[in-house]
Protein backbone atom coordinates (compact mmCIF):
# COMPACT_ATOMS: atom_id res chain seq x y z
CA UNK A 1 0.00 0.00 0.00
CA UNK A 2 1.42 3.64 -1.10
CA UNK A 3 2.17 5.79 1.82
CA UNK A 4 1.64 8.82 1.77
CA UNK A 5 3.93 11.85 3.11
CA UNK A 6 1.48 14.81 4.97
CA UNK A 7 0.10 17.79 2.15
CA UNK A 8 -1.66 19.88 4.31
CA UNK A 9 -3.25 22.86 2.61
CA UNK A 10 -2.53 25.98 4.74
CA UNK A 11 -5.40 27.42 7.26
CA UNK A 12 -4.42 30.93 7.28
CA UNK A 13 -6.42 30.84 3.27
CA UNK A 14 -9.34 30.83 5.29
CA UNK A 15 -8.18 34.47 6.35
CA UNK A 16 -10.16 33.44 9.79
CA UNK A 17 -11.25 35.81 12.20
CA UNK A 18 -11.62 36.31 15.95
CA UNK A 19 -15.08 37.18 15.68
CA UNK A 20 -17.99 37.53 13.52
CA UNK A 21 -21.23 39.10 13.58
CA UNK A 22 -24.62 38.37 12.10
CA UNK A 23 -26.06 39.76 8.91
CA UNK A 24 -28.95 41.85 8.79
CA UNK A 25 -30.75 44.77 6.54
CA UNK A 26 -27.34 44.74 4.23
CA UNK A 27 -24.92 45.59 7.69
CA UNK A 28 -23.12 43.28 10.23
CA UNK A 29 -24.10 43.97 13.44
CA UNK A 30 -24.23 42.57 16.89
CA UNK A 31 -26.70 40.27 18.08
CA UNK A 32 -28.04 40.40 21.15
CA UNK A 33 -28.50 36.78 21.80
CA UNK A 34 -25.61 35.32 23.82
CA UNK A 35 -22.36 34.74 22.01
CA UNK A 36 -21.13 30.91 20.87
CA UNK A 37 -17.90 29.46 20.31
CA UNK A 38 -17.19 28.08 17.16
CA UNK A 39 -15.42 24.63 17.29
CA UNK A 40 -12.93 23.11 15.29
CA UNK A 41 -13.59 19.58 15.31
CA UNK A 42 -10.16 18.01 14.59
CA UNK A 43 -8.57 19.67 17.58
CA UNK A 44 -11.77 21.07 19.70
CA UNK A 45 -9.68 24.62 19.47
CA UNK A 46 -11.86 27.54 19.90
CA UNK A 47 -11.72 28.95 15.75
CA UNK A 48 -13.75 32.20 16.77
CA UNK A 49 -16.96 33.75 18.79
CA UNK A 50 -20.26 34.40 17.27
CA UNK A 51 -22.83 36.85 17.88
CA UNK A 52 -26.32 35.50 18.28
CA UNK A 53 -29.88 36.40 17.48
CA UNK A 54 -32.34 37.24 20.09
CA UNK A 55 -36.20 37.79 19.12
CA UNK A 56 -35.96 40.69 18.70
CA UNK A 57 -33.10 40.68 15.80
CA UNK A 58 -35.28 37.69 14.35
CA UNK A 59 -38.34 40.56 13.99
CA UNK A 60 -35.79 43.31 12.90
CA UNK A 61 -34.54 40.89 10.28
CA UNK A 62 -37.88 39.42 9.09
CA UNK A 63 -39.14 43.16 9.07
CA UNK A 64 -36.14 44.19 6.80
CA UNK A 65 -36.55 41.04 4.47
CA UNK A 66 -39.92 42.31 4.09
CA UNK A 67 -39.26 46.01 3.37
CA UNK A 68 -36.91 44.93 0.82
CA UNK A 69 -39.33 42.72 -1.04
CA UNK A 70 -41.86 45.14 -1.34
CA UNK A 71 -39.72 47.95 -2.29
CA UNK A 72 -37.37 46.34 -4.39
CA UNK A 73 -36.41 42.28 -4.85
CA UNK A 74 -40.19 41.29 -5.24
CA UNK A 75 -40.93 43.79 -8.11
CA UNK A 76 -37.57 44.10 -9.46
CA UNK A 77 -37.05 42.06 -13.64
CA UNK A 78 -36.17 38.97 -13.39
CA UNK A 79 -33.36 40.24 -15.45
CA UNK A 80 -32.24 42.09 -13.19
CA UNK A 81 -32.23 39.29 -10.49
CA UNK A 82 -30.23 37.12 -12.47
CA UNK A 83 -27.18 39.83 -12.45
CA UNK A 84 -26.89 39.64 -8.78
CA UNK A 85 -27.33 36.03 -8.44
CA UNK A 86 -24.52 35.53 -11.11
CA UNK A 87 -22.20 37.30 -9.74
CA UNK A 88 -22.78 35.84 -6.47
CA UNK A 89 -22.40 32.73 -8.24
CA UNK A 90 -18.87 34.00 -9.63
CA UNK A 91 -17.31 35.66 -6.53
CA UNK A 92 -17.85 32.10 -4.80
CA UNK A 93 -15.57 31.06 -7.36
CA UNK A 94 -12.97 33.41 -7.07
CA UNK A 95 -13.12 32.65 -3.40
CA UNK A 96 -12.79 28.86 -3.34
CA UNK A 97 -10.16 27.83 -1.92
CA UNK A 98 -10.83 30.04 1.07
CA UNK A 99 -13.93 28.84 1.47
CA UNK A 100 -13.15 25.52 1.03
CA UNK A 101 -10.66 25.50 4.19
CA UNK A 102 -13.05 27.53 6.31
CA UNK A 103 -15.38 24.68 5.63
CA UNK A 104 -13.00 21.85 6.63
CA UNK A 105 -11.74 23.62 9.94
CA UNK A 106 -15.62 24.78 11.16
CA UNK A 107 -16.98 21.31 10.22
CA UNK A 108 -14.64 18.57 9.69
CA UNK A 109 -14.72 17.27 6.30
CA UNK A 110 -11.64 16.47 4.19
CA UNK A 111 -10.27 19.33 2.51
CA UNK A 112 -10.47 17.25 -0.90
CA UNK A 113 -14.70 17.06 -0.29
CA UNK A 114 -14.62 20.93 0.48
CA UNK A 115 -12.65 22.14 -2.66
CA UNK A 116 -13.68 19.47 -4.91
CA UNK A 117 -17.52 18.98 -3.73
CA UNK A 118 -19.22 21.70 -1.79
CA UNK A 119 -17.60 25.26 -2.89
CA UNK A 120 -18.32 23.96 -6.75
CA UNK A 121 -21.48 22.84 -5.88
CA UNK A 122 -22.87 25.73 -4.08
CA UNK A 123 -21.37 28.24 -6.66
CA UNK A 124 -23.02 26.03 -9.82
CA UNK A 125 -26.74 26.49 -7.54
CA UNK A 126 -25.99 30.28 -8.04
CA UNK A 127 -24.96 29.73 -11.83
CA UNK A 128 -27.97 27.55 -12.54
CA UNK A 129 -31.05 29.90 -10.70
CA UNK A 130 -29.50 32.72 -11.94
CA UNK A 131 -30.54 31.29 -15.56
CA UNK A 132 -34.34 30.81 -14.41
CA UNK A 133 -34.86 34.50 -13.12
CA UNK A 134 -36.17 35.80 -16.31
CA UNK A 135 -38.01 32.25 -17.21
CA UNK A 136 -40.40 31.31 -14.37
CA UNK A 137 -42.78 32.09 -16.73
CA UNK A 138 -41.49 28.85 -18.86
CA UNK A 139 -41.26 27.15 -16.12
CA UNK A 140 -44.10 24.71 -16.44
CA UNK A 141 -45.80 26.34 -13.79
CA UNK A 142 -48.42 28.29 -15.03
CA UNK A 143 -48.12 31.47 -16.97
CA UNK A 144 -47.81 33.84 -14.26
CA UNK A 145 -45.89 32.76 -11.48
CA UNK A 146 -45.25 35.33 -8.41
CA UNK A 147 -42.75 35.17 -5.79
CA UNK A 148 -44.37 34.31 -1.77
CA UNK A 149 -42.36 36.94 -0.32
CA UNK A 150 -40.41 35.92 3.19
CA UNK A 151 -38.63 32.88 2.88
CA UNK A 152 -37.55 31.63 6.96
CA UNK A 153 -34.80 29.06 5.92
CA UNK A 154 -32.65 26.59 8.62
CA UNK A 155 -29.97 24.57 7.39
CA UNK A 156 -28.09 21.64 9.07
CA UNK A 157 -24.13 21.68 9.87
CA UNK A 158 -22.89 18.65 8.06
CA UNK A 159 -22.99 20.88 3.89
CA UNK A 160 -23.15 24.71 5.45
CA UNK A 161 -22.18 26.65 2.49
CA UNK A 162 -24.19 23.97 0.30
CA UNK A 163 -27.01 23.92 1.82
CA UNK A 164 -27.37 28.03 2.37
CA UNK A 165 -26.97 28.26 -1.67
CA UNK A 166 -29.03 25.03 -2.04
CA UNK A 167 -31.60 27.39 0.31
CA UNK A 168 -30.79 30.73 -0.79
CA UNK A 169 -30.22 30.66 -4.39
CA UNK A 170 -34.22 29.49 -5.95
CA UNK A 171 -35.41 31.50 -3.34
CA UNK A 172 -33.95 34.68 -4.50
CA UNK A 173 -34.20 33.78 -8.61
CA UNK A 174 -38.23 33.89 -7.66
CA UNK A 175 -38.21 36.87 -6.27
CA UNK A 176 -38.15 36.32 -2.48
CA UNK A 177 -36.19 37.47 -0.03
CA UNK A 178 -34.57 35.95 2.86
CA UNK A 179 -34.03 35.26 6.43
CA UNK A 180 -31.43 32.69 7.11
CA UNK A 181 -30.14 30.57 9.87
CA UNK A 182 -27.07 28.46 9.87
CA UNK A 183 -26.42 25.80 12.03
CA UNK A 184 -25.42 26.56 15.32
CA UNK A 185 -21.74 24.58 15.40
CA UNK A 186 -20.63 25.70 11.44
CA UNK A 187 -21.88 29.32 10.83
CA UNK A 188 -17.98 30.39 9.46
CA UNK A 189 -19.40 29.87 5.86
CA UNK A 190 -22.22 31.20 5.78
CA UNK A 191 -21.01 34.16 7.32
CA UNK A 192 -18.46 34.85 4.70
CA UNK A 193 -21.75 34.35 2.02
CA UNK A 194 -22.52 37.08 3.62
CA UNK A 195 -20.10 39.17 2.84
CA UNK A 196 -20.02 37.62 -1.02
CA UNK A 197 -23.75 39.11 -0.79
CA UNK A 198 -22.59 42.41 0.70
CA UNK A 199 -19.85 42.95 -1.71
CA UNK A 200 -22.28 41.79 -4.60
CA UNK A 201 -24.07 45.14 -3.98
CA UNK A 202 -27.86 43.10 -3.23
CA UNK A 203 -29.47 45.27 -2.05
CA UNK A 204 -30.37 45.48 1.90
CA UNK A 205 -32.63 43.51 3.40
CA UNK A 206 -32.83 40.69 0.43
CA UNK A 207 -30.84 38.54 2.01
CA UNK A 208 -30.04 37.99 6.48
CA UNK A 209 -28.29 35.75 7.90
CA UNK A 210 -28.92 35.02 11.96
CA UNK A 211 -26.55 32.51 13.34
CA UNK A 212 -27.83 30.80 16.88
CA UNK A 213 -29.22 28.10 18.29
CA UNK A 214 -32.27 26.10 17.90
CA UNK A 215 -34.39 28.79 19.65
CA UNK A 216 -33.09 30.72 16.92
CA UNK A 217 -34.84 28.71 13.85
CA UNK A 218 -37.90 28.58 16.47
CA UNK A 219 -38.26 31.80 16.18
CA UNK A 220 -38.04 32.34 12.66
CA UNK A 221 -39.57 29.92 11.50
CA UNK A 222 -42.63 30.96 13.81
CA UNK A 223 -42.70 34.28 13.28
CA UNK A 224 -46.08 35.66 11.20
CA UNK A 225 -43.81 38.04 8.78
CA UNK A 226 -42.53 34.55 7.15
CA UNK A 227 -44.65 33.38 3.93
CA UNK A 228 -42.65 30.08 3.25
CA UNK A 229 -40.14 28.08 5.82
CA UNK A 230 -37.65 25.51 4.23
CA UNK A 231 -35.47 23.26 6.54
CA UNK A 232 -33.26 20.68 6.25
CA UNK A 233 -32.22 18.63 9.36
CA UNK A 234 -33.74 16.39 11.94
CA UNK A 235 -36.79 14.36 11.44
CA UNK A 236 -37.71 15.30 15.03
CA UNK A 237 -37.08 18.56 14.45
CA UNK A 238 -39.15 18.39 11.02
CA UNK A 239 -42.32 17.21 13.12
CA UNK A 240 -42.22 19.91 15.27
CA UNK A 241 -41.81 22.18 12.45
CA UNK A 242 -44.67 20.46 10.56
CA UNK A 243 -47.14 20.55 13.98
CA UNK A 244 -46.78 24.48 14.83
CA UNK A 245 -47.42 25.85 11.34
CA UNK A 246 -50.24 23.28 10.96
CA UNK A 247 -53.48 25.71 9.47
CA UNK A 248 -51.34 28.93 9.41
CA UNK A 249 -51.21 29.04 5.79
CA UNK A 250 -47.39 28.94 4.99
CA UNK A 251 -45.73 26.86 2.26
CA UNK A 252 -43.32 24.25 3.74
CA UNK A 253 -40.73 22.22 2.48
CA UNK A 254 -38.69 19.70 4.92
CA UNK A 255 -35.93 18.14 3.66
CA UNK A 256 -35.19 15.68 6.40
CA UNK A 257 -33.77 12.08 7.63
CA UNK A 258 -32.81 8.78 6.12
CA UNK A 259 -31.43 5.20 6.13
CA UNK A 260 -31.28 4.72 2.49
CA UNK A 261 -30.37 1.31 0.98
CA UNK A 262 -27.75 0.27 -1.05
CA UNK A 263 -29.03 -2.85 -3.39
CA UNK A 264 -26.29 -5.05 -4.75
CA UNK A 265 -27.29 -8.00 -7.43
CA UNK A 266 -24.80 -10.56 -7.60
CA UNK A 267 -24.90 -9.70 -11.33
CA UNK A 268 -23.27 -6.11 -10.41
CA UNK A 269 -19.77 -5.33 -11.49
CA UNK A 270 -18.47 -5.74 -7.73
CA UNK A 271 -15.03 -3.69 -7.61
CA UNK A 272 -17.77 -0.90 -9.01
CA UNK A 273 -20.20 -1.27 -6.47
CA UNK A 274 -17.50 -1.55 -3.46
CA UNK A 275 -16.31 2.04 -4.73
CA UNK A 276 -19.47 3.25 -4.50
CA UNK A 277 -20.60 1.60 -1.08
CA UNK A 278 -17.62 3.15 0.40
CA UNK A 279 -18.71 6.61 -1.17
CA UNK A 280 -22.21 5.99 0.20
CA UNK A 281 -21.24 5.81 3.57
CA UNK A 282 -18.52 7.57 4.29
CA UNK A 283 -18.13 10.51 2.40
CA UNK A 284 -18.40 13.39 4.87
CA UNK A 285 -17.83 10.96 7.71
CA UNK A 286 -21.50 9.54 6.78
CA UNK A 287 -22.66 12.95 8.21
CA UNK A 288 -25.67 13.09 5.05
CA UNK A 289 -28.97 12.19 4.70
CA UNK A 290 -29.20 10.46 1.52
CA UNK A 291 -26.08 8.25 3.12
CA UNK A 292 -26.17 4.68 2.05
CA UNK A 293 -26.03 3.22 5.17
CA UNK A 294 -28.32 -0.24 5.03
CA UNK A 295 -26.70 -2.67 2.54
CA UNK A 296 -28.66 -5.07 0.87
CA UNK A 297 -26.35 -7.33 -0.62
CA UNK A 298 -27.49 -10.53 -2.95
CA UNK A 299 -26.62 -13.76 -0.84
CA UNK A 300 -24.36 -15.66 -3.01
CA UNK A 301 -22.20 -12.51 -3.58
CA UNK A 302 -22.62 -11.33 0.08
CA UNK A 303 -19.27 -12.47 1.55
CA UNK A 304 -17.48 -11.40 -1.17
CA UNK A 305 -18.40 -8.24 -1.15
CA UNK A 306 -18.00 -7.86 2.59
CA UNK A 307 -14.54 -9.14 1.92
CA UNK A 308 -13.87 -6.89 -0.60
CA UNK A 309 -15.32 -4.08 1.58
CA UNK A 310 -13.15 -4.73 4.66
CA UNK A 311 -9.95 -4.37 2.38
CA UNK A 312 -10.89 -1.24 0.99
CA UNK A 313 -12.20 0.47 3.86
CA UNK A 314 -8.61 -0.16 5.24
CA UNK A 315 -6.93 1.52 2.47
CA UNK A 316 -8.63 4.60 3.95
CA UNK A 317 -6.80 7.72 5.83
CA UNK A 318 -8.68 9.07 8.52
CA UNK A 319 -7.39 12.26 10.43
CA UNK A 320 -6.25 15.91 9.64
CA UNK A 321 -9.32 17.51 7.41
CA UNK A 322 -7.07 20.24 5.74
CA UNK A 323 -4.89 17.22 4.82
CA UNK A 324 -5.32 16.81 0.72
CA UNK A 325 -4.57 12.79 1.49
CA UNK A 326 -7.21 12.34 4.36
CA UNK A 327 -10.26 10.62 3.01
CA UNK A 328 -12.47 10.64 6.40
CA UNK A 329 -12.41 13.46 8.76
CA UNK A 330 -13.07 14.53 11.89
CA UNK A 331 -17.15 13.91 13.66
CA UNK A 332 -18.49 17.70 13.63
CA UNK A 333 -19.44 17.58 17.19
CA UNK A 334 -19.22 16.16 20.60
CA UNK A 335 -22.69 15.53 21.19
CA UNK A 336 -22.52 13.65 17.39
CA UNK A 337 -19.78 11.26 18.28
CA UNK A 338 -21.72 10.56 21.70
CA UNK A 339 -24.65 9.41 19.75
CA UNK A 340 -22.91 7.22 17.20
CA UNK A 341 -21.10 5.53 19.77
CA UNK A 342 -24.30 5.05 21.44
CA UNK A 343 -25.80 3.13 18.36
CA UNK A 344 -22.66 1.09 17.64
CA UNK A 345 -22.71 -0.12 21.31
CA UNK A 346 -26.47 -1.24 20.63
CA UNK A 347 -25.48 -2.99 17.71
CA UNK A 348 -23.03 -4.96 19.42
CA UNK A 349 -25.48 -5.68 22.33
CA UNK A 350 -27.94 -6.93 20.08
CA UNK A 351 -25.75 -9.45 17.99
CA UNK A 352 -24.62 -7.87 15.07
CA UNK A 353 -20.81 -8.84 14.21
CA UNK A 354 -18.13 -5.08 13.98
CA UNK A 355 -15.43 -5.20 12.17
CA UNK A 356 -13.66 -1.39 12.46
CA UNK A 357 -10.92 -0.16 10.34
CA UNK A 358 -7.47 -0.92 11.19
CA UNK A 359 -6.40 3.09 10.70
CA UNK A 360 -4.90 4.45 13.45
CA UNK A 361 -7.10 7.57 15.08
CA UNK A 362 -5.76 11.25 16.08
CA UNK A 363 -4.74 11.56 19.43
CA UNK A 364 -7.23 14.68 19.96
CA UNK A 365 -10.55 15.75 18.40
CA UNK A 366 -13.93 13.81 17.65
CA UNK A 367 -13.38 11.10 15.46
CA UNK A 368 -14.71 7.60 14.83
CA UNK A 369 -13.15 4.90 13.23
CA UNK A 370 -15.25 3.44 9.61
CA UNK A 371 -17.39 0.37 11.04
CA UNK A 372 -19.20 -2.23 9.33
CA UNK A 373 -21.52 -4.57 11.24
CA UNK A 374 -22.40 -7.95 9.60
CA UNK A 375 -25.00 -10.31 10.43
CA UNK A 376 -27.80 -7.43 11.08
CA UNK A 377 -31.06 -8.04 11.30
CA UNK A 378 -34.12 -5.66 10.11
CA UNK A 379 -35.12 -5.40 13.82
CA UNK A 380 -31.99 -3.70 15.44
CA UNK A 381 -31.77 -0.06 16.06
CA UNK A 382 -28.71 0.15 13.45
CA UNK A 383 -30.50 -0.84 10.75
CA UNK A 384 -33.67 1.40 11.41
CA UNK A 385 -32.26 4.55 13.47
CA UNK A 386 -30.25 7.07 11.54
CA UNK A 387 -26.76 6.95 12.62
CA UNK A 388 -25.38 10.36 11.15
CA UNK A 389 -21.96 8.38 11.01
CA UNK A 390 -19.11 6.20 9.13
CA UNK A 391 -21.11 2.86 10.13
CA UNK A 392 -22.38 0.59 8.09
CA UNK A 393 -25.30 -2.24 8.07
CA UNK A 394 -24.87 -4.87 5.76
CA UNK A 395 -27.84 -7.11 5.30
CA UNK A 396 -28.64 -9.96 2.85
CA UNK A 397 -31.44 -11.07 0.46
CA UNK A 398 -32.11 -14.04 -2.16
CA UNK A 399 -34.67 -12.47 -4.66
CA UNK A 400 -35.72 -8.94 -5.88
CA UNK A 401 -38.65 -8.74 -4.08
CA UNK A 402 -37.30 -9.47 -0.80
CA UNK A 403 -34.67 -6.92 -1.86
CA UNK A 404 -37.83 -4.60 -2.44
CA UNK A 405 -39.40 -5.41 0.80
CA UNK A 406 -36.41 -5.16 2.88
CA UNK A 407 -35.30 -1.46 1.23
CA UNK A 408 -38.52 -0.28 1.48
CA UNK A 409 -39.08 -1.33 5.46
CA UNK A 410 -38.14 1.97 6.54
CA UNK A 411 -39.93 5.06 8.08
CA UNK A 412 -37.45 6.86 5.90
CA UNK A 413 -37.59 7.49 2.11
CA UNK A 414 -35.04 10.33 0.77
CA UNK A 415 -32.86 7.70 -1.15
CA UNK A 416 -31.29 4.66 -2.53
CA UNK A 417 -28.90 2.81 -4.81
CA UNK A 418 -28.79 -0.07 -7.10
CA UNK A 419 -25.74 -1.93 -8.16
CA UNK A 420 -26.69 -4.47 -11.05
CA UNK A 421 -25.87 -4.98 -14.94
CA UNK A 422 -29.09 -5.37 -16.03
CA UNK A 423 -30.99 -2.41 -16.90
CA UNK A 424 -34.77 -3.68 -16.59
CA UNK A 425 -33.41 -4.46 -13.55
CA UNK A 426 -32.73 -0.95 -12.50
CA UNK A 427 -35.57 0.15 -14.16
CA UNK A 428 -38.05 -1.80 -12.62
CA UNK A 429 -37.08 -1.91 -9.13
CA UNK A 430 -36.07 2.11 -9.13
CA UNK A 431 -40.40 2.09 -9.55
CA UNK A 432 -40.31 -0.24 -6.99
CA UNK A 433 -38.51 1.55 -4.25
CA UNK A 434 -40.07 4.42 -1.80
CA UNK A 435 -37.30 6.76 -2.29
CA UNK A 436 -37.29 10.28 -3.49
CA UNK A 437 -33.98 10.27 -5.83
CA UNK A 438 -32.62 6.65 -6.57
CA UNK A 439 -29.17 6.19 -8.19
CA UNK A 440 -28.04 3.32 -10.52
CA UNK A 441 -24.57 1.86 -10.63
CA UNK A 442 -23.51 4.90 -8.65
CA UNK A 443 -24.04 6.93 -5.40
CA UNK A 444 -23.95 10.58 -4.25
CA UNK A 445 -24.41 12.35 -7.22
CA UNK A 446 -26.00 15.81 -7.13
CA UNK A 447 -26.58 18.68 -9.76
CA UNK A 448 -28.35 21.74 -9.00
CA UNK A 449 -30.46 20.58 -12.24
CA UNK A 450 -32.22 17.64 -10.68
CA UNK A 451 -34.38 17.71 -7.79
CA UNK A 452 -34.15 16.16 -4.39
CA UNK A 453 -36.06 15.45 -1.52
CA UNK A 454 -37.89 12.54 -0.14
CA UNK A 455 -41.17 10.55 1.49
CA UNK A 456 -42.83 9.79 4.48
CA UNK A 457 -40.23 10.78 7.93
CA UNK A 458 -37.97 12.34 5.20
CA UNK A 459 -40.14 15.05 4.51
CA UNK A 460 -41.51 16.49 1.40
CA UNK A 461 -41.49 18.75 -1.02
CA UNK A 462 -38.37 19.08 -4.10
CA UNK A 463 -35.31 20.76 -4.01
CA UNK A 464 -33.38 21.96 -7.32
CA UNK A 465 -33.97 21.64 -10.97
CA UNK A 466 -37.38 23.24 -12.78
CA UNK A 467 -39.21 21.29 -10.26
CA UNK A 468 -38.02 22.63 -6.55
CA UNK A 469 -38.73 26.46 -8.25
CA UNK A 470 -42.55 25.62 -7.13
CA UNK A 471 -41.34 26.04 -3.66
CA UNK A 472 -41.10 29.13 -3.87
CA UNK A 473 -43.64 30.28 -5.86
CA UNK A 474 -47.08 31.00 -6.23
CA UNK A 475 -48.61 29.28 -8.85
Amino acid sequence: MWEYAPAPESRDIANLKPSYRMFVDGEFVEGAGEPLKTVNPATEEVLAEVSTASKDDVDHAVKAARRAYDRVWGRMPGAERAKYIYRIARMIAERARELAVLESLDNGKPIKESRDVDVPTASAHFFYHAGWADKLAYAGLGPDPKPLGVAGQVIPWNFPLLMAAWKIAPALACGNTVVLKPAETTPLTALVLAEIIQQAELPPGVVNILPGAGDVGAELVSHNGIDKVAFTGSTEVGKLIQRSLAGRGKKVTLELGGKAANVVFDDAPLDQAVEGIVNGIFFNQGHVCCAGSRLLVQESVADEVVEKLHARISTLRIGDPLDKNTDVGAINSREQLTRITSLVEAGEQEGAEKWVSPCPLPDKGFYFAPTVFSGVSQAMRIAREEIFGPVLSVLTFRTPDEAVAKANNTPYGLSAGIWTDKGSRILWMANKLRAGVVWANTFNRFDPTAPFGGYQESGFGREGGRTGLEAYLDV
